[in-house]
């Protein structure tokens, strides 16, 4: 080894021992003849100063020395001065005497600073990684994703499960978003594809009879692109046999609960997490991906102003839409510019606009952009339904559910933030159950699954397939944290009978159905286990656990938001050559 010891591991214990370390030059500052360098590697800084007298050649070294050289240092551990200690620094009461300076590697000026987490345009981090992942936040995200990673092996290995790897070459079967197809050399005009997920496998992984699979598996698709997607991205993949949904919630809140605890120093909010409905949760947030760390619930008045004079709540109502608002406390001080930004952001998700009530108080009276229309019982009667109390905003938006769901969603989102109601230091985790099975899809007149292809109904629900489809409920749950679906999963469909009705119902033609799922089919007709499984976001999970924006920030090498390298240069141009033995023409 060219080192002894690790820079951040020194301690007083260490003063009078000799020690020889390796590393990164942090920062140097050159004080009168004196020369200070922080010394850094993964596992923290160590000060080096050096003696001009006593060893003349390793102090000129350390002289001309620059950021970001790699050196390799012998000397010895001595107590910092009285007074010169630093209390922020774990080494802060120690620093090494320079004997020996060898300069492994020099470099360059780096386009950043590396010691410091100055902000930096995304693209330049992303050209230069490599430097991007020496900063201490990004070595902190990634060794924060490695322990989480192998807490998740060790809890699912002391519970039985079985770490099974499945292919990444796989057959192209669409079930959602578009696969990235690979291109076979030895049959001509035959593609692989990259799987979206390994759900076919796990699933045939039960009817091999393995009962408890997992796998850290890689996935694939092609989508567009936004701060919590990439084109490839992992996920703790997980199977159990002769479950029911109860078991794998239960495991997994577990799971979570312990990853939070180990690794990270973020609060839960719930214990045990709470479970909503799908109904529920649209019902009080607007949303199936509640961000439950603050109220601010949706509240619904349509009752209350069906027959008011403001017509755009009174006709939203006859049209079998709703009126539906949210109580900002403290906010009833708002500008008619602040209300206006807001207007734009309900404009943007489908709404008309917003309709507001800023309820007075002692420093003046109640103002509303359409209190006016209304009596004075009307407007008592909103406030009290609301909750609001003096200075309290109230926002109101009429339309058809889905525009008001949407667009309260997101106000209400928006207001947490400037609140400050959406603390990165607290989880607010929570499971939402009951999802229809199917959603209606419109321009092509068919069911599509809500979930996906393989889950299975609610027992119960069995004869609704055939008489009312969209009143069937999936047995899908799927895990919330912040507002971010960190995991989703479901019960699977293990009767091949059940399977190709579902196949019927989404106008999946048999034929078709068969040339894509036909090894599927068969092996439901050889004993397969009820079964069920989830797949957790190692990206998401990790990006909360961090506090981060983004997952880019906890991958070590991420695509950007176009689903570019911007590194390496990926994608890039084929030789033609490689193209011609691939049997694959360009058309431009």
């Amino acid at each position: 080894m060219l080192k002894t010891h690790n820079c951040g591991e020194l301690r007083v214990a260490h003063i009078g021992q000799e020690v020889v370390l390796a590393g990164w030059v942090n920062r140097w500052r050159d004080h009168g003849g004196v020369a200070f360098v922080d010394l850094r590697d993964r596992s923290g800084i160590v000060q080096l100063i050096s003696d001009p007298v006593g060893a003349a050649e390793a102090h000129r070294m350390l002289r001309q020395v620059r950021n970001e050289y790699v050196l390799q240092v012998h000397g010895v551990v001595q107590a910092r001065p009285e007074g010169l200690e630093n209390p922020d620094l774990p080494t802060g009461e120690i620093e090494v005497v320079a004997r020996q300076v060898k300069v492994l590697n020099p470099a360059k000026t780096p386009p950043f600073y590396i010691h410091e987490d100055a902000p930096v345009d995304e693209a330049l981090r992303l050209k230069y990684r490599y430097l991007d992942l020496r900063r201490p936040r990004m070595q902190r995200n990634i060794i924060l994703r490695h322990r989480v990673v192998k807490y998740i092996r060790d809890f699912l290995c002391a519970r039985g499960f079985v770490e099974i790897e499945t292919p990444i070459l796989f057959k192209t079967t669409p079930e959602g978003a578009r696969d990235y197809l690979v291109p076979s050399r030895l049959h001509p005009g035959k593609f692989y594809a990259l799987p979206q997920s390994p759900q076919q496998l796990k699933q045939l992984l039960m009817v091999a009879g393995f009962e408890r699979y997992f796998q850290i598996a890689r996935c694939f698709r092609d989508e567009d692109q936004r701060g919590d997607r990439q084109p490839e991205f992992t996920q703790l993949d997980l199977e159990m046999s002769f479950i029911e949904r109860e078991d794998i919630m239960a495991l997994i809140e577990e799971l979570i609960i312990g990853v939070v605890e180990d690794c990270s120093d973020r609060q839960l909010l719930f214990r045990p997490f709470p479970r909503l409905s799908y109904a529920e949760a649209l019902r009080r947030f607007g949303t199936d991906k509640p961000d439950m760390r603050f109220g601010m619930e949706l509240v619904d008045i349509s009752d209350l102003v069906a027959d008011c004079g403001y017509r755009v709540f009174s006709e939203a109502v006859s049209l079998s839409g709703q009126v539906r608002g949210i109580c900002v406390p403290g906010c009833g001080n708002y500008s008619r510019r602040q209300i206006d930004e807001l207007n734009v952001l309900v404009q943007r998700e489908g709404a008309k606009g917003v309709a507001w009530l800023a309820v007075g108080g002692e420093a003046g009276e109640t103002r509303s952009s359409f209190a006016r229309f209304l009596t004075d019982g009307q407007v008592a009667a909103v406030i009290e339904r609301m909750q609001a109390r003096p200075g309290d905003l109230l926002l109101f938006v009429a339309d058809q559910p889905k525009v008001v769901n949407r667009a309260l969603s997101e106000l209400r989102l928006e207001l947490g933030e400037r609140l400050g109601l959406r603390d990165r230091r607290v989880l607010a985790c929570c499971w939402v159950v009951d999802f229809p099975l199917f959603e209606w899809n419109e321009d092509e007149q068919r069911w599509d699954p809500s979930h996906h292809l393989f889950t299975a109904p609610v027992e119960e629900d069995l004869p609704l397939l055939d008489t009312d489809p969209g009143a069937a409920r999936g047995q899908q749950y799927d895990l919330i944290i912040n507002g971010e679906e960190t995991g989703g999963g479901s019960i699977r469909i293990h009767n091949r009978e059940v399977q190709e009705k579902v196949f019927k119902l989404i106008g999946l033609d048999m034929e078709v159905a068969r040339e894509r799922f036909g090894h599927m089919l068969e092996a439901f007709e050889y004993g397969t286990p009820p079964h069920g499984g989830i797949a957790p976001g190692i990206d998401r999970l990790v990006m909360l656990l961090a506090g981060e924006p983004n997952i880019r920030e906890v991958i070590a090498f991420p695509k950007t938001q176009q689903a570019a390298d911007l590194m390496a240069g990926a994608p890039s141009e084929a030789d033609p050559r490689q193209l011609e033995e691939l049997h694959i023409r360009i058309v431009k």
